[in-house]
């Protein structure tokens, strides 16, 4: 039995030579020395993928309590896990343990029969989980109990390696999918109450304030108001809405107070309809098992058929070795813990890898899909053009409404000060200010009158408008562009046109994107106009405008029958149902919670920057995934001749395989040294 632990001695010994060459290798650049301390102190951090729960925790502090809950069960099986060990070498040494050794050893492998029970769903009947459930039964029969009990330990540890692979994230659906406040102000009888908003009912009379996200679905019964509907809708600029228009749930009361007759509440909500689809709509990876498995499984066949036929030739012993001796067995652990290293390394360059799946997904990728507003726009619009009439000049207008607007706070007022900083304009102390909710604003200043805001506020003030605004308003709404009118006492002295400001990182991403090859898409909510000029200037292709949350599924599913493996990248509340329906799927740190709760990657630096960072990583990760079946394919070959030529028996056969293990290992420790160097050297 000796001779098995032989190999795992040299593989331990090639290991640490591995790791001491690479970390001694001297660099070009001056570096901080790599201890062993510290680069096993990163391969644990990967192995428990603690950096990425710290980035989980940063977008959602929700998890923080399923994380810590996690690590305490992880706690109290390792101490199971020792006990059970301990009772099966006593059963291999005093007959009188070895009933209770043998239930250890069943115990230390429940993980495979949890696993099997998965694969049946799946109707994968002949895998590596089937193997090792024939493997474990055979060396109890047979009477290899402490070998039975290490291998039955080692499946346990790889099994929990996969899971935090498939299931690390603590991923926590939307239940309610709407953000509102625990308690609304309802109007009955002339008064005004407060309620816990879930027993707000329909017909009732909800009011709501400036800053506030509208709590239910219904119609303005009183008040005028300028609402964001982005994050539901797509439309990039906010909607002036006022008596008999319809509003919707978790949209954004930017400016203005209204008062809103209920028509649906709670799960009838459009918002939270979206959610109830998102529930009900499977996602690519409920049906994926991690590449390094399906490797590991490939071989099996061959590999049981190699037993069968060693069985009358060699023996039952040497039929046994032959199953521990699968080509690529080791596949089902390297592959997992090489995504593991790399989810790590990816998340110290801010990218959250939910799900390791998708990591080793990411080189089937041929088609990415872009949300349009809130992705590859910014949140606060841009001030395109400054329309002057009258003796007023560019400046003179872009002064009177910044001036006007200088301690507003909605992203219209920031768009137009920004404007007046990049000019440099100087701006006008205020004397007197009044703000008319959800029209405008009225300012003195050097005793002269500015009114600034919608074209319903000016023309209500009395201010005449020329003929020639026409031409102007009717080019903004084919541009899905809002209008802002800025008028000097009583004549009107300009407009400013404010369109949606693309994102500074997206033309250089796009053209990254298109020299890999990548067809790329735009599925907007938005006007068809914006949307089209959008993908003239960023370059792409494909466009579809004013589509629906369910009907950008439908168009990723049309995608993926096509042939499409698509990756899908958006930020709202209309994008959740298309990034669960997505191959893959990306959202941003600021999303709204149902996107980044969906998304299976997310980037914590809010941009799309790091899209190129993600595909040059793939490219690596894969170049490491080739190494692996390298080290994962030879050992099996040398064990499989051994045991027909030298008389290798389980044991040896056993030492073989986790000597190749312990190769592939050093081969991860690789990447790991590297960008570790990379870190301290910055």
């Amino acid at each position: 039995m000796l001779i098995g632990f032989v190999p795992l001695f040299i593989g331990g010994a090639t290991g640490y030579w591995l790791v001491k060459k690479f970390v001694k290798t001297p660099s070009r650049q001056p570096a901080r020395p790599l201890s062993i301390t510290q680069l096993l102190k990163d391969l644990k951090g990967a192995m428990v993928a603690d950096e990425r729960q710290q980035l989980q925790v940063d977008i959602d502090p929700r998890v923080l309590e399923s994380i810590e809950n996690a690590r305490k069960k992880s706690s109290q099986r390792l101490k199971l896990t020792v006990g059970a060990t301990g009772l099966a070498l006593l059963g291999s040494v005093y007959p009188a343990f070895y009933v209770l050794g043998t239930v250890s050893v069943l115990y230390l492998s429940r993980h495979i029969f949890i696993r099997l029970q998965k694969d049946f769903k799946l109707k994968h009947y002949l895998s590596t989980n089937s193997v090792g459930l024939v493997l474990t039964v055979d060396m109890l029969a047979s009477g290899h109990l402490v070998l039975a009990a290490f291998a039955g330990a080692m499946g346990s540890f790889f099994v929990k390696i996969i899971d935090r692979v498939e299931g690390n994230a603590q991923q926590q659906l939307i239940t309610t999918f709407m953000e509102h406040p625990e308690f609304v102000w309802v109007l009955k009888d002339g008064v005004e109450i407060q309620l816990n908003c879930n027993d707000v009912q329909i017909n009732d009379i909800v009011i709501v304030h400036a800053g506030e996200v509208i709590p239910v679905d219904g119609t303005i019964q009183s008040g005028v108001a300028s609402i964001d509907q982005h994050i539901l809708t797509g439309e990039s600029q906010p909607i002036e809405k006022s008596v008999g228009d319809q509003v919707f749930a978790s949209t954004l009361l930017l400016s203005g107070r209204i008062n809103i007759l209920v028509k649906t509440t709670g799960k009838a909500v459009v918002a939270a309809k979206i959610g109830q689809v998102l529930q009900y709509t499977q996602s690519y990876k409920d049906t994926l098992i991690t590449r390094g498995r399906e490797i590991s499984d490939r071989f099996i066949p061959v590999t049981v058929g190699a037993s069968i036929i060693t069985l009358p030739l060699l023996g039952h012993n040497s039929a046994t070795a032959v199953l521990w001796s699968a080509p690529g067995t080791t596949m089902g652990l390297l592959g997992p813990v090489s995504v593991l290293i790399y989810s790590q390394i990816l998340a110290r360059q801010g990218i959250l890898i939910k799900d390791g799946r998708t990591l080793e997904s990411l080189r089937q990728v041929n088609t990415i899909v872009f949300d349009k507003t809130g992705t590859l726009t910014l949140e606060q619009p841009t001030v395109a053009k400054i329309h002057s009439f009258e003796d007023y000049s560019s400046s003179t207008v872009l002064k009177y409404a910044a001036t006007a607007e200088y301690r507003q706070a909605h992203p219209l007022a920031k768009a137009i000060l920004a404007k007046a900083e990049e000019e440099h304009l100087e701006l006008s102390e205020l004397t007197e200010a009044s703000y008319q909710v959800g029209y405008g604003i009225k300012v003195t200043v050097d005793e002269q009158l500015i009114r600034v805001g919608s074209s319903r506020f000016l023309q209500s003030e009395g201010i005449k408008f020329p003929e020639s605004i026409g031409s102007i308003q009717q080019q903004a709404e084919s541009d899905n562009a809002s209008l802002i009118y800025v008028s000097l006492d009583q004549q009107l002295a300009g407009i400013l046109e404010i369109q949606p400001t693309i994102r500074p990182e997206a033309k250089s991403v796009i053209q990254y994107l298109k020299q890999r090859g990548f067809k790329l898409v735009i599925i907007s909510g938005d006007h068809k106009e914006p949307t089209r000029r959008m993908a003239e200037t960023l370059d792409i292709e494909h466009y579809f405008a004013e589509t629906l949350p369910e009907n950008k599924a439908t168009l990723v599913k049309e995608m993926r029958k096509k042939g499409d493996f698509v990756c899908f990248i958006g930020d709202g509340i209309n994008d959740a149902i298309a990034l669960k329906s997505a191959q893959l799927s990306i959202s941003l740190k600021g999303a709204s919670t149902v996107a980044t709760d969906t998304a299976q990657i997310i980037f914590m630096d809010g941009t799309l920057t790091q899209l190129e960072d993600l595909f040059r990583f793939t490219d690596e990760f894969e170049d490491t995934m080739k190494r692996n079946l390298t080290t994962s394919i030879v050992p099996s070959v040398i064990s499989i001749g051994g045991i027909y030529f030298l008389h290798f028996g389980i044991a040896t056969a056993m030492g073989l395989t986790y000597l190749g293990g312990l190769a592939g290992l050093g081969n991860l420790l690789l990447p790991l040294v590297k960008h570790t160097k990379q870190k301290s050297n910055h």
